[in-house]
């Protein structure tokens, strides 16, 4: 948040945006409800998966995000490149990105081994979860992460944002959603039985 906040600000070279604020107002009630609600075995496994540093991957992944925020302030503040998002469309993004987090605190609420990489964590129980929105499908998580992902630029008010995150961020996560269903699959004892009886991965009724 304190690193979406700097970005932001700094590129813009003002404060003045009120757009900014409340996208970093979701992302404080995001901070303050994870530290409140989520399991503290879960927070550590999310920061240091299986006791390791994030991989390569999810550290691009991060920098990726930075640098959206990065464009979206220097657009927004100072350059006026793609700044001409409708604020009807910045609200609804806005809401849509909100929306993106609380369906990812329901999923991290209901499973404790969301971890922030794919392994199968045997060092902590590792079971099936089936309650909450994986009786609907089975990675709810990651649609989350492409409705805040598609969600973000719009709703900082950066076209140009939108696309940089949507084209290097997007195909990570549909990579990561169809690998880790295969793990699961293939490791974890139970999945293959809820994924016949869950058959959805990501939208119900299409894939």
């Amino acid at each position: 948040m304190i690193a979406a906040a700097i970005a932001l600000f700094a590129a813009a070279g003002t404060v003045a945006i009120p757009g900014f604020w409340t996208y970093l107002a979701i992302l404080a009630v995001v901070m303050i409800i994870s530290f409140a609600a989520l399991d503290p075995d879960l927070l550590r496994e999310r920061m240091r998966p299986g006791g390791n540093k994030p991989p390569l991957a999810l550290r691009l992944f991060s920098l990726v995000l930075l640098l959206h925020w990065i464009v979206a302030g220097l657009d927004r503040g100072r350059f006026h490149w793609s700044d001409d998002v409708p604020g009807w469309l910045q609200g609804i993004c806005l809401f849509t990105v909100g929306a993106g987090y609380g369906l990812t605190l329901w999923a991290m609420r209901v499973n404790r081994f969301f971890s922030s990489v794919i392994r199968i964590q045997t060092d902590r129980g590792h079971d099936v979860v089936t309650t909450g929105p994986y009786a609907l499908v089975r990675h709810p998580g990651y649609i989350a992460g492409i409705l805040i992902i598609v969600a973000s630029g719009p709703a900082l008010g950066s076209w140009l944002a939108a696309a940089l995150i949507v084209i290097f961020s997007l195909p990570f996560l549909l990579y990561r959603t169809i690998t880790e269903d295969r793990i699961l699959q293939r490791e974890l004892a139970g999945y293959s039985d809820y994924a016949a009886r869950v058959r959805w991965r990501l939208v119900p009724g299409i894939w």
